[in-house]
């Protein structure tokens, strides 16, 4: 099992980024995938997540700014970040969890928002 997270970098206070996440050695449609994010010295927390089926959840703090998407066919799940805030700087991993409660994880992308 191999998630590999991409799209990461340092952008301005009101940007944009969009990551992306390939999966591989697992059945990618079959999964919720969640995007969660650590910030130094912070908890993780879960931003975004999509079922198999397309439906979406999202983080109060992350509402209205981020959107999660993905592409079966592509074994990709990606998240489109806009107006980005300084509070979103972290590093932000893709995961998902099997019905045996096992957690996969990606290596992570450094997002900073900055001026």
């Amino acid at each position: 099992v191999q998630l590999v997270e991409s799209g990461g970098g340092l952008v301005q206070p009101g940007g944009s980024l969009r990551l992306s996440c390939a999966g591989s050695g697992f059945t990618f449609n079959y999964y919720t995938m969640n995007w969660v994010r650590q910030a130094p010295g912070k908890q993780r927390e879960l931003v975004a997540a999509i079922t198999s089926g397309g439906s979406t959840n999202y983080a109060d703090s992350v509402k209205g700014r981020f959107t999660v998407s993905r592409d079966n066919a592509k074994d990709t799940v990606y998240l489109q970040m806009n107006s980005l805030k300084p509070e979103d700087t972290a590093v932000y991993y893709c995961n998902f969890k099997t019905m045996l409660l096992q957690n996969y994880w990606g290596q992570g992308t450094q997002v900073t928002v900055s001026s």
